[in-house]
């Protein structure tokens, strides 16, 4: 890890930036970087202030996905049974930093510049939101290495990008650009650089920021069990939810606020 942590967090208003802050390992993944990714995200989730996080990356790369370095000895171990059961323990481990993104209410946006490898298409993935400079490039790059993709693209790129793209992309590991990521819809935007790329990461996240919250919420709550159950056990769910939260004070503003032409006052109530 060298002196310095795996993230560096600013906040500005209801917005939050996590960094990924190891420039000088091209923000490579070791276990810490997993720890503290589900430990960030479960205070965001918590957190009434923050209504939107921002993920970016210092330096000349976005990630270049695991660090080998302080995985190897462990991919690369004995075959004993204790050993294998050591390294399942640990990839459940490093997937639970992923899922943390994905499961907080909070939506992501990842913004993301030059190189975005391996672990670095997991953690988009598992973003609600993804934006990119015009430089990026990304790969599923563990196939090329002898490796599985074990931390969340395989089951969560194929519902972004759909199963054609995916299967050419997954199956050779090849690098691919930000203008196919935004032709096959892994990016919703391509900036010129990355000055333009975090304004616009911050105007989406902003947008976001200034909806009622709970509202965001259960929006994104809503997506991701439709998602897993199907359309009409999401049909269902958004019933029963919003029977249970509606009227809310937050809607009651909304309507207020149109009424007397002004901009409304989300408290998140």
């Amino acid at each position: 890890m060298g002196e310095k942590g795996p993230f560096k967090v600013e906040q500005d208003g209801y917005v939050v930036w996590l960094t990924l802050n190891r420039p000088d390992d091209r923000n490579t993944m070791g276990l810490a970087f997993f720890e503290e990714l589900r430990k960030h995200f479960q205070r965001f989730d918590e957190d009434s202030n923050i209504r939107a996080v921002v993920i970016k990356a210092e330096g000349k790369s976005f990630s270049a996905g695991l660090d080998l370095a302080e995985f190897g000895p462990l991919l690369s171990g004995g075959i004993g049974s204790d050993v294998r059961e050591e390294l399942r323990k640990t990839i459940l481990k490093c997937q639970e930093g992923m899922n943390a993104v994905e499961r907080c209410r909070k939506p992501s946006v990842a913004a993301v510049h030059s190189h975005c490898i391996g672990g670095g298409v997991d953690l988009l993935s598992a973003c609600d939101i993804r934006i990119a400079a015009k430089d990026a490039v990304f790969s599923i790059r563990e196939t090329r290495m002898g490796l599985i993709a074990d931390l969340g693209t395989l089951q969560r790129l194929p519902r972004i990008i759909g199963h054609g793209w995916f299967g050419e992309l997954a199956l050779t590991g090849r690098d691919f650009t930000a203008q196919e990521a935004l032709q096959m819809g892994f990016v919703t935007r391509i900036c010129e650089d990355q000055q333009r790329l975090y304004e616009e990461a911050k105007g989406i996240a902003s947008r976001i920021a200034a909806c009622p919250p709970l509202a965001v919420q259960g929006a994104k709550d809503t997506i991701l069990y439709s998602r897993d159950h199907g359309v009409y056990a999401g049909l269902h769910y958004v019933a029963q939810k919003n029977a249970a939260a509606l009227p809310s004070e937050d809607v009651i503003e909304a309507v207020k606020a149109f009424m007397e032409k002004r901009t409304p006052v989300f408290k998140g109530k």
